[in-house]
């Protein structure tokens, strides 16, 4: 083993490293192939082309300001799990909020800003795009702190 490889190598317990280009990819993968085969199943085509687009494209874009911000910041601390869930709710929650401000914002003006048709894609953008702001949010916090979970020792009260 040279010396790079020990450098690389993961530890054998517990989730690998955060690495914000994962968290991204993921972030875009997972919500487009869930939606996407829900869409296909229920033969849903609105729900099919928004699954690439709104619902994966938001998820993604959330997951690298979340990483970005969260790895800037620096600020890694030992964290008790309950302590970790209320954290990363409360992420969803801040990431929710601006989503849906613009998804209503959306709705309401892209059609004359643009001159695009309106249609039931805008009608779903109030719903996507905090929805999947959220779900990111929440994910990438949890993920962010998963390496820095504390565990009460069994048997001490």
């Amino acid at each position: 083993m040279t010396k790079d490889d020990r450098h690389r190598a993961q530890p054998a317990d517990g989730p690998p490293p955060f690495a914000l280009w994962r968290e991204a990819a993921t972030a875009y993968a997972a919500p487009a192939l869930t939606a996407g085969a829900g869409a296909l199943i229920g033969g849903n085509t609105e729900l099919l082309r928004a699954a690439g687009t709104s619902i994966a494209g938001t998820s993604a874009v959330v997951a690298l300001l979340a990483g970005g911000w969260l790895q800037l910041s620096g600020r890694r601390r030992p964290t008790r799990p309950g302590r970790r869930a209320l954290l990363s709710l409360a992420g969803a929650a801040l990431a929710a909020a601006p989503a849906l401000a613009l998804g209503c914002a959306a709705r309401r003006w892209l059609p004359d800003w643009t001159g695009l048709p309106g249609g039931p894609w805008l009608d779903r953008l109030p719903l996507d795009l905090p929805l999947s702001a959220a779900l990111a949010a929440a994910i990438v916090g949890w993920r962010w702190r998963g390496r820095f979970t504390t565990h009460p020792s069994k048997g001490k009260r």
